[in-house]
C-alpha cells in the first residue's frame, strides 16, 4: 500500500505544470473532445509507466543493495532539483490530428512521457519499492488525478494553481525519499 500511496502522491504532484499537462491543456484546446483524451492519456501512461517500472525493476536486480541505495538516494536528490524546473511545451511540434483524438493523444503521451520527470521518478520508485503493480497503479492514476482536470476545465486551472507551492511540495518529498533512502531508511526491502 505504501508504494501505492507514495506513486500517486509523487506523480500527482510532479505532474501538475510538467509537459504532459501542458499537452493535456494543448490537446483538449485543439480537439475539444475530453473523453477520448482521458482515455488516451491513460493508455500512454499505462504502457509507458509500465515499461519504467519494469526498468526500475532491473536495475534493483542489477545493482547491489549498497550501489542501489546510492543511485536512488541520489537520484530522488535530483529529482527534487529537477521538478523546480518549470516545463514548456514546444507549440512548433507537429499536429497529429489526422490519426484521430484517441490514437494522437496516445502517441503525444507517450512520446512526451518519454525521459519525462515522471517517467524517471517511475523506475525510481519501482526500483525503491520493488513491487511494479503497485507503483504502476499509483503512478497511474497520480498522472490522472493531476491531468483529467487539465482536460476538463483547461487552462482557468492552471492560473489558479500555485504552481512554485507545488512544486516545493514536490521536491520536499523526493528530498524526503532521497535523505530516507541515503539513510537506509527501507533495509527491509533489500536496499
Amino acid at each position: 500500500m505504501e508504494a501505492f500511496l507514495v506513486s500517486t502522491g509523487i506523480v500527482a504532484l510532479a505532474e501538475i505544470g510538467d509537459k504532459t499537462q501542458l499537452l493535456a491543456f494543448v490537446l483538449a484546446t485543439q480537439f475539444r473532445r475530453p473523453l477520448p483524451i482521458v482515455f488516451g492519456i491513460f493508455v500512454a501512461t499505462v504502457v509507458n509507466h509500465f515499461f519504467a517500472a519494469a526498468v526500475g525493476s532491473w536495475i534493483t536486480n542489477v545493482l547491489g543493495p549498497d550501489v542501489l541505495r546510492w543511485v536512488l538516494g541520489l537520484g530522488f536528490l535530483a529529482m527534487a532539483a529537477w521538478i523546480m524546473v518549470p516545463d514548456e511545451i514546444d507549440e512548433n511540434e507537429p499536429h497529429t490530428s489526422r490519426y484521430g483524438v484517441f490514437a494522437a493523444t496516445v502517441i503525444a503521451f507517450f512520446l512526451a512521457e518519454m525521459g519525462d520527470k515522471t517517467q524517471i521518478a517511475t523506475v525510481a520508485l519501482a526500483a525503491r519499492f520493488e513491487q511494479i503493480v503497485p507503483v504502476v497503479v499509483g503512478t497511474t492514476l497520480g498522472m490522472m488525478l493531476a491531468n483529467v482536470p487539465a482536460v476538463y476545465i483547461g487552462k482557468r486551472a492552471a492560473t489558479a494553481v500555485n504552481l512554485k507551492l507545488v512544486h516545493g511540495i514536490a521536491a520536499v518529498i523526493f528530498v524526503a525519499l532521497g535523505v530516507a533512502t541515503l539513510m537506509g531508511v527501507g533495509q527491509a526491502v533489500g536496499l
